[in-house]
């Protein structure tokens, strides 16, 4: 079998993915049509396995970091899910309140890169907290494909207010100084946006490759933005200008950053369409963009 590169994998590969993983097409599908990809030594199998995240191997910080204190925590959700289990992260040894940052996952729930992007927001001096909005449905189910199943069965909106619910319990803890901003990833861009359209106090929003709210709620955001991008994102690209326009018409603070030749999920490292290079510039300037605004 042919050990797969990057470079190996044609864009019309990455943009089957993308509408796999977005609900566009079944699995069936999407292995029918991964199969015309199938060529010169490269199989079905071995296109699929390379496609699939790799979480375990690709860890930035541990659960077990000594320079963290992470743990599973539940709150309540009353407009919600309810019950919402989120991993709570902060530096170890905490002497003083911290700002916060509410990380909102994928459309499949909590997973491991997930988990690890806000162990990874604690390493830098915040307390974060990575809800599940699978918890009403017994979390992540432990992979990814069961549980872009298990979210579809929840309204978007429920779930926008589990991550509210998430903000107001940041707000409150006392290791948190009340400062709070969120960052989200696709779905959890588009939480983000919305974050920042239904909460006059939050203090900074960064939706990676997020769905756009409409002109009338852009209108409401009162939180700076920092907006990420990729190029070949004309999924969620397409909606960007008429963004932009309501957000100058309503004077709303924001920066907007296009990676170049990187695919939607970019920052995630688990997954071929990972850009090292993209990824860590944009999350030097979400760290940045945090430490600035949560003071």
């Amino acid at each position: 079998m042919k050990s797969l590169k990057k470079e190996d994998i044609k864009q019309e590969v990455f943009d089957l993915y993308d509408d796999y993983a977005h609900n566009k097409i079944d699995r069936r599908q999407f292995i029918e049509k991964l199969s015309l990809y199938a060529i010169g030594g490269i199989t079905v199998t071995s296109l699929l396995s390379f496609i699939t995240p790799n979480y375990l191997d690709n860890l930035v910080v541990k659960p077990d970091d000594e320079r963290i204190d992470s743990k599973y925590i539940t709150y309540q959700s009353p407009k919600g899910g309810g019950a919402i289990k989120g991993l709570l992260s902060k530096p170890d040894n905490t002497t003083t309140k911290l700002p916060g940052v509410v990380v909102v996952h994928e459309n499949r729930g909590l997973n491991p890169y997930i988990e690890d992007v806000g162990r990874r927001t604690a390493i830098e001096g915040f307390i974060s907290l990575a809800p599940d909005a699978l918890s009403p449905l017994g979390g992540y189910p432990g992979n990814d494909d069961e549980g872009r199943t298990m979210q579809r069965q929840r309204d978007r909106n429920e779930m926008l207010e589990d991550f509210i619910a998430a903000y107001n319990y940041l707000k409150n803890h006392k290791d948190c100084n009340g400062n709070i901003g969120v960052v989200g990833f696709c779905f959890g861009g588009w939480i983000s946006n919305m974050m920042a359209v239904k909460i006059p106090t939050l203090k900074a929003a960064v939706p990676f490759y997020g769905g756009q709210p409409s002109a009338e709620d852009a209108a409401k955001i009162k939180a700076p933005l920092l907006l990420q991008f990729a190029e070949l994102d004309k999924r969620v690209n397409a909606g960007w200008p008429d963004y932009e326009k309501a957000l100058k018409e309503n004077n709303v603070e924001y920066t907007a950053h296009f990676y170049p030749d990187v695919n939607h999920g970019f920052h995630n490292n688990s997954t071929p369409r990972y850009d090292k290079k993209a990824a860590t510039l944009a999350w030097e300037r979400t760290i940045a963009f945090f430490k600035e605004k949560l003071k």
